[in-house]
């Protein structure tokens, strides 16, 4: 829906800066809730999964002080993420914009494109598909939706702004105020550093499944 709501608002400015779409607000008003509750969702998940394991800081006792400093220390980033889009990001897009840039605010929709896919491989492991072939192609899938809209949009948004004024991409950000430059690298980087999990994750699956099946044929049958 996300995704969506941002390609709606995206092609239906053809200024970059002055066009507007009224699902530029409204949809950052219906997902704010959305982000609120993910916060509580990842404290559950988390906690569940540590009482599952036996993990101390999950003891029987149920929640405490101890279980929330727990979570917040193990997904402090994700915690953070979804606090600065309720707090920066959401009175910046309601308030502060003067009614400007809903084209640039379509294109940070798109970036939850990846979600879902991310969420898929997750359910794949829980259902012990992890070295199928579905899996696989969803690692893959998960690997191009992350890179193109989280990591590509951004110069995406520059060469658009440049296009409409005429600027070569490499000086786009010389025409542009500090605090653009500084909001986008902030939202950028926490992007970046997650896309190399990913590909740190991608391969140590890869060398996993190649080691076990080089094991495979060591120890499989022989005929003479």
């Amino acid at each position: 829906m996300c995704t969506a709501a941002g390609v709606t608002v995206m092609t239906s400015c053809s200024d970059v800066i002055t066009d507007s779409h009224w699902l530029a607000n409204w949809f950052v008003l219906f997902g704010a809730p959305y982000m609120a509750h993910d916060i509580y969702a990842m404290y559950l998940s988390h906690f569940h999964d540590q009482r599952g394991r036996g993990h101390a800081g999950a003891a029987p006792g149920g929640h405490s002080l101890r279980t929330v400093r727990a979570f917040l220390l193990k997904e402090w980033m994700l915690v953070v993420h979804h606090l600065a889009l309720l707090l920066v990001f959401l009175p910046i897009t309601l308030f502060f914009r003067r009614g400007l840039g809903d084209f640039f605010i379509g294109c940070l929709f798109t970036t939850e494109f990846s979600t879902p896919f991310v969420s898929l491989g997750k359910i794949l492991i829980q259902l012990g598909l992890d070295n199928t072939m579905l899996h696989r192609i969803n690692g893959v899938v998960v690997l191009l939706s992350f890179f193109s809209c989280r990591i590509l949009i951004f110069p995406f948004m520059y060469w658009m702004y440049g296009r409409q004024f005429g600027i070569p991409l490499h000086r786009v950000a010389f025409h542009l105020p500090l605090r653009c430059n500084v909001g986008n690298l902030v939202i950028l980087a926490p992007q970046a550093y997650w896309f190399v999990l990913l590909l740190k994750k991608a391969k140590r699956l890869y060398l996993r499944q190649r080691r076990g099946r080089g094991e495979g044929n060591k120890d499989g049958p022989k005929t003479d």
